[in-house]
C-alpha cells in the first residue's frame, strides 16, 4: 500500500468517525464506550461527554489482559478479553448501560469481538 492510499483510507475513517460522533453522545447515565484499534493493539475507554472526562479505560497491552490471556492468542481473542475485563471494571464502578462508539472502524473483526466480550461481561448497549 502506498503512502497516498494509506492517507486516503485514514481520511475516510475520520469521516466515518465524525458521522458516528454526531449521533452518539455519552451522558452520566449512559456513558460512551469508545474503541480505538491500531495494527498492534486495541484500546477501549468509557467516557462521560457531559462532564468531559474519561471514567475508565483498558488496553490489550495492559498487564491485566496479558495475565488473563495466559498463552499466545490472536488479536481478535485478545480483543474479546479486553471487552470482558472492561465490562467487569465498569460494573464494579456501577456502570451497566453504555452507548457504543466504534471510532469510524467497521463493526467487524476485533471491534465486534470487543463488543461481544463487553456484552458477555454484562454491559448493555
Amino acid at each position: 500500500m502506498t503512502g497516498q492510499q494509506k492517507y486516503r483510507k485514514e481520511k475516510l475513517r475520520f469521516k466515518r468517525h465524525r458521522s458516528v460522533r454526531k449521533k452518539v453522545i455519552g451522558t452520566g447515565d449512559r456513558p460512551r464506550l469508545v474503541v480505538h484499534r491500531s495494527n498492534r493493539s486495541i484500546q477501549a475507554h468509557i467516557v462521560d461527554d457531559h462532564q468531559g472526562r474519561m471514567l475508565l479505560g483498558i488496553s490489550s497491552l495492559s498487564g491485566k489482559v496479558t495475565e488473563k490471556a495466559g498463552g499466545k492468542l490472536t488479536k481478535t481473542e485478545l480483543s474479546k478479553i479486553v471487552g470482558q475485563l472492561l465490562a467487569e471494571i465498569a460494573r464494579a464502578k456501577g456502570i451497566e448501560k453504555v452507548v457504543f462508539d466504534r471510532g469510524g472502524h467497521l463493526y467487524h473483526g476485533r471491534v465486534k469481538a470487543l463488543a461481544d466480550g463487553a456484552r458477555e461481561g454484562g454491559l448493555t448497549f
